[in-house]
């Protein structure tokens, strides 16, 4: 819809992968929708995540919807970790297929979603003064797209350029000449770091943790390639939904414990060509058993040594803070091996920290690094950080940052107690990151609909998660967490990298399969933990 619609079935907040099918799902049967999306296009994350070197670590062809198979048979991927120029292309082909872009208002910025509970309603209301009434108000905000910059003291008064990985100019940043420094190691430093050095002339990287990372493996899809993963595409697909992370692999069925140290070191070889993410993998208690997953480490320790010449860089660049895996490993190309480049110059800011930003460069405690750009490397406020940026009311005015304050509270990642007929995907308590987020979008958004014509079968005017489900839920997902190793590591799982925010475990650990199957008894139970309330208006 190109006008400002006044009154909708359902209001969408974001044109990510989750909107964009939640906008086709929704239309499809039969409700009107209206969305609006802050950035200028479809794409979500990787419309904005445009840094050098930006790749998804899941599969290209598993990182793609499954709700079309013409679609899956007329899009071919050129490689197995695809670009972020590809990722987008390939969204907008879908957009454009479906005629997506009509449903949303970009360039739009979502300030704030009120309940009305006079008349069973959402009210939204956008930047540019417009309100639109929907009776269904879905986030699709995604997990990582609030972007953090940290407050580093004179951050403003530096001269040079600045830039952070999260919200990337649409045009080229040329690096060549220049003294650059990189703030932070996780996955769009680690990304970055091997492109901008190899134009830079001399890159410096600001280390504040060592972290994991596994080189992608990647490699150019020929035509026989392609052409058998389109034939199998049905089955692929299968067994991603079998799979604890929407991807078609599943760990060696032993303990890493229970086998020789030669097929140990087998098993790691094939998941570490495998590439990325993946790794962490191989064995099913390689993140539940401190012992199991130290052989995983030891492994991974020596593959870092053969690739860093420097024994003592190698020791810096090796974590030693969390087991392996509970952080997310990254998924590079070339990232360690650029540390053997002269005019790269690895600063370990747990030893010198930065001090603060001066007008030409970094002042650390140990001395000062004159720098033409910096690049901010330093992440998001996962999981909760775009919702917290708009101003959410439900029954009785109540503010979801303040039902929030000790960390989120949700029923299935899907509702919130006190927000009616307010739908959240991939939120916290969903699996979220920890699984392929297309496929868990698409099984958000097919739930929602079911649910949606649940109520309307039954006249209810509103659906909200119980207190007590909602309590039960946050219960379940912190003892499955406190049964693996993943709280252990200062991760943006917990919401670590923001300074105040509470240190919850958000994720559900159990599995994108496990996930499902709780989704569909609490829909065959008559979407038990969820109360109707009715009877329904009419809207339109």
């Amino acid at each position: 819809m190109n006008s400002k619609s006044a009154a909708v079935d359902v209001v969408i907040v974001g044109a990510g992968v989750a909107g964009m099918y939640a906008a086709h799902t929704l239309c499809r049967h039969g409700l009107t929708v209206q969305g609006f999306e802050s950035a200028g296009g479809v794409g979500g994350t990787w419309y904005h995540n445009r840094y050098p070197g930006a790749r998804c670590d899941v599969e290209s062809v598993d990182y793609s919807f499954s709700f079309d198979d013409d679609l899956q048979q007329e899009w071919t991927w050129s490689e197995r970790f695809a670009t972020q120029p590809e990722i987008l292309a390939y969204l907008e082909h879908v957009a454009d297929r479906f005629d997506l872009r009509r449903h949303f208002r970009f360039s739009t910025r979502v300030v704030s979603a009120e309940f009305d509970e006079a008349d069973s309603v959402w009210r939204i209301r956008t930047d540019d003064g417009e309100v639109t009434t929907g009776r269904y108000c879905i986030f699709a905000t995604g997990c990582l797209s609030a972007t953090n910059l940290p407050d580093i003291p004179g951050r403003d008064d530096f001269r040079g350029e600045a830039y952070h990985t999260g919200s990337w100019p649409h045009d080229a940043v040329d690096f060549a000449g220049k003294r650059v420094g990189v703030i932070g190691t996780g996955s769009s430093g680690m990304q970055s770091i091997p492109l901008i050095a190899e134009e830079a002339d001399h890159l410096y990287v600001f280390q504040r943790t060592a972290n994991y990372s596994i080189p992608a493996g990647n490699r150019p899809f020929d035509a026989e390639t392609m052409r058998e993963i389109k034939a199998t595409y049905a089955e692929r697909r299968r067994l991603s939904r079998l799979s604890g992370g929407g991807s078609p692999f599943t760990p060696y069925p032993h303990s890493a414990l229970d086998v020789t140290d030669e097929e140990r070191t087998r098993i790691y070889d094939e998941w570490w060509n495998r590439g990325g993410v993946l790794f962490s993998k191989a064995f099913p208690d390689q993140l539940t058993d401190l012992e199991a997953n130290d052989t995983a480490r030891v492994y991974w320790e020596n593959k870092i040594r053969q690739i860093v010449t420097d024994p003592e860089l190698a020791a810096t660049l090796i974590p030693d803070d969390h087991p392996i895996g509970t952080k997310r490993i990254v998924t590079d190309s070339g990232y360690f091996a650029t540390f053997n480049r002269d005019n790269v110059t690895l600063v370990d800011l747990e030893r010198t920290p930065i001090d603060h930003i001066t007008e030409s460069g970094i002042a650390t405690t140990e001395g000062q690094y004159d720098l033409d750009i910096i690049v901010y490397a330093t992440g998001f406020d996962a999981m909760t950080g775009a919702l917290s940026r708009i101003d959410i009311r439900g029954r009785d005015d109540r503010r979801l940052v303040d039902e929030w304050a000790a960390g989120p509270r949700t029923y299935l990642g899907l509702g919130v107690n006190g927000f009616p007929n307010m739908f959240l995907v991939n939120g916290p308590g969903s699996p979220g990151p920890l699984a392929n987020m297309v496929l868990t979008s698409e099984q958000h958004l097919d739930w929602i609909v079911d649910c949606i014509e649940y109520i309307d079968e039954r006249g209810a005017a509103t659906i909200e998660a119980d207190s007590d489900a909602v309590d039960a839920w946050v219960a379940e997902l912190n003892e499955r967490a406190s049964t693996t190793l993943f709280p252990s590591a200062n991760s943006w799982y917990l919401g670590a990298n923001i300074p105040g925010k509470p240190r919850v475990f958000m994720p559900f650990i159990g599995g994108f399969a496990a996930y499902g199957q709780i989704l569909d008894e609490v829909a065959e139970a008559g979407y038990k933990g969820f109360a109707l309330g009715g009877p329904a208006r009419k809207v339109l």
